[in-house]
């Protein structure tokens, strides 16, 4: 392939651009915003402000697409520790059981992972990132992809255009205006609004542990993240599910204390406020099923939020596009039908999205189809999360899970069911391995 265009300079489109790079001749990434220079939010990518987590999987998928990255945000500030051992996680109101685990975690703004993977994208031979660039439309022949018009009326012609545009993406009503059909849209209606705040990191801070990740109950349909982060930071998002966080910091402080666990609220109570807080609102999670097209026009692709928009609260979407990304590099080098990528890819998102469905599914306020398979699983899980409690290896099963390493049938497996209905009675032999330690992550002054 002589040349490839990837349409967003995104997470998603910059590791898109990462694997591409290994068989076009050229790359190019255009993206409609000034891209800065130094690691600053941009219009582009609105939830930069807000809390982001990197999962086990998509750490490890990085690292394959650039190699010696989790080192280089390490250089810059970043930290990592260990996902069981070191994290607050909180299902159903009940911490996990902590335990020395074999996940590694990567603690790192969005700004920092997104500008250094910039750097290194923009860095690869024959691979050009620019901004200031906006699609207008795309050019074909035929049944065939050829390029992309840009808003200022240039084209650019190309072998293969990817589409990472996100959320916006307008790929389905280019479709339809080339004789296609646009494909199925699946969503549920989540109506979650979140709020965050920075504030300053001390060493003593939840005893030295960098993370609390507390999901929302039935009873109480809030949720809530805080990540310790470069620059002795922490990044708090608390939001509801069809109620707003205020961001003033007695408010603030105030809704944290309604979360179904009161980590959150114990953190932000003495802490030194470093913003002033900002709000995002997403109405649904969005699913489009390519896979399902009979015809899909010859050059083009589609991955990341412009195939499959997540709950952001799950932290999913970048592990999700880091494989995608993957999966496009193999596909690409093959030159085969697109409704084999697509399919490729929607094993991928089958997972997490079922995950992040059913999950919401359980909360009054969410609109969608609750089928018997959903509501049994959801019980179980309840269940699950009483006996995980208790059970360090229950706990690492769900973590393996949430982190994209295994799929959610692992839980359902007889040595699994077997500790649940014992309600962790067998777990003593790993809970004694739990330890107490000094602050693992001090403040650095």
């Amino acid at each position: 392939m002589r040349h490839a265009v990837v349409i967003g300079a995104s997470v998603s489109g910059l590791l898109a651009a990462a694997a591409l790079s290994r068989i076009a001749e050229r790359v190019t990434v255009l993206d409609r915003d000034q891209l800065p220079g130094e690691d600053v939010h941009r219009r582009g990518t609105a939830q930069s402000r807000h809390a982001h987590g990197l999962l086990a999987r998509g750490l490890e998928v990085m690292e394959v697409l650039l190699p010696g990255l989790t080192a280089e945000l390490m250089d810059r500030g970043a930290f990592g520790g260990d996902l069981q051992a070191d994290c607050r996680w909180i299902n159903e109101g009940r911490r996990l059981a902590p335990a020395p685990g074999d996940m590694p975690g990567l603690l790192v703004s969005r700004l920092l992972l997104e500008g250094q993977i910039r750097r290194r994208v923009s860095a690869l031979p024959g691979v050009e990132v620019a901004g200031d660039r906006q699609v207008f439309d795309l050019t074909h022949s035929g049944e065939w992809v050829t390029g992309v018009r840009l808003v200022s009326g240039e084209t650019i012609s190309a072998g293969l255009v990817v589409d990472a545009s996100g959320r916006g993406s307008r790929t389905p009503a280019w479709l339809e205006r080339l004789g296609f059909a646009a494909p199925e849209e699946e969503r549920v209606e989540i109506d979650l609004t979140y709020t965050t705040r920075v504030f300053r990191r001390r060493a003593d801070d939840l005893a030295g542990d960098p993370v609390v990740i507390m999901a929302a109950t039935r009873a109480v349909p809030r949720a809530g993240v805080a990540l310790a982060m470069e620059g002795d930071r922490w990044i708090v998002t608390i939001g509801g599910y069809g109620d707003a966080p205020p961001a003033d910091y007695e408010s603030f402080v105030d809704y944290a204390g309604s979360l179904p666990a009161p980590d959150i609220h114990e953190l932000v109570s003495g802490a030194e406020p470093l913003d002033d807080g900002c709000h995002h609102r997403t109405p649904a999670s969005v699913r489009r099923r390519y896979e399902r097209l009979s015809r899909f026009p010859r050059g083009l692709a589609v991955v990341g939020d412009a195939v499959c928009a997540f709950n952001p609260i799950y932290g999913q979407g970048m592990s999700v596009a880091a494989v995608e990304a993957l999966r496009l590099g193999e596909w690409a080098r093959r030159e085969r039908p697109a409704r084999e990528l697509f399919r490729s890819i929607a094993r991928v998102v089958d997972a997490p999205w079922d995950i992040v469905v059913g999950n919401d599914l359980r909360l009054p306020g969410v609109r969608g189809r609750r089928t018997a398979k959903i509501r049994m699983v959801n019980a179980y899980l309840e269940r699950f999360h009483r006996a995980a409690e208790h059970d360090a290896e229950l706990g690492r099963r769900f973590l393996r899970v949430a982190n994209l390493l295994d799929r959610p049938t692992a839980l359902l497996r007889p040595a699994c069911l077997v500790r649940v209905l014992r309600g962790g009675a067998g777990a003593a032999g790993r809970d004694d391995r739990r330890v107490t330690r000094e602050p693992r992550y001090p403040a650095r002054h």
